[in-house]
């Protein structure tokens, strides 16, 4: 197994670790909330550093296609549902998260099945890097930074919409016409 596989696979091991210490005495325990935070930003560095090795030493493998994506949605996904745990998140703005996930994936799966390999899109870069802002912003919870939290989550939201409407409209091909 390479390097970047090795490091998405942490990634997902890392992640029972980081829900455990956000959700730790119903998250009110702020040692283990900074331990979250530094896990989520660890495991949001591996995703980064896993996709630039597999691309800089050509190491792109198919697992690395499927787990890297794959490990990204759960690490994610975990960290929005504490955080409705927490009440620090409103289920809905969870919901539209996780639906456009289900929505891009399953898009992604049509095209794979018509021999078609969709690339992530600036729109979806930009929207994962607010979305992680977001998370650790939620995490750490401080009250100066109550405002720009609150700003980042909506821009991770408005991201995630615009992502979704751009990737729909730039590949509706592919639920029209099986193909591009």
């Amino acid at each position: 197994m390479n390097l970047p596989n090795k490091l998405t696979l942490l990634r997902v091991i890392m992640i029972p670790f980081f829900v455990v210490c956000l959700l730790w005495e119903g998250g009110d325990n702020p040692i283990f909330r900074y331990a979250a935070a530094a896990l989520f930003l660890i495991a949001s560095f591996t995703d980064m550093l896993d996709g630039k090795i597999a691309r800089k030493y050509n190491l792109v493998t198919n697992f690395g296609k499927f787990m890297d994506p794959l490990a990204d949605k759960l690490l994610v996904c975990s960290a929005l549902i504490c955080l409705i745990e927490l009440e620090e998140l409103p289920a809905w703005m969870v919901i539209i998260i996780i639906s456009r996930e289900f929505i891009i994936s399953g898009f992604r799966l049509i095209a794979s099945d018509n021999g078609v390999v969709i690339a992530a899109s600036y729109w979806g870069k930009f929207k994962t890097t607010f979305q992680m802002a977001a998370v650790v912003l939620l995490i750490l919870d401080i009250e100066q930074l109550q405002l720009l939290t609150s700003i980042i989550v909506w821009i991770a939201l408005i991201l995630t919409i615009v992502s979704l409407v751009d990737y729909l409209i730039k590949n509706r091909r592919i639920l029209t016409e099986g193909g591009m």
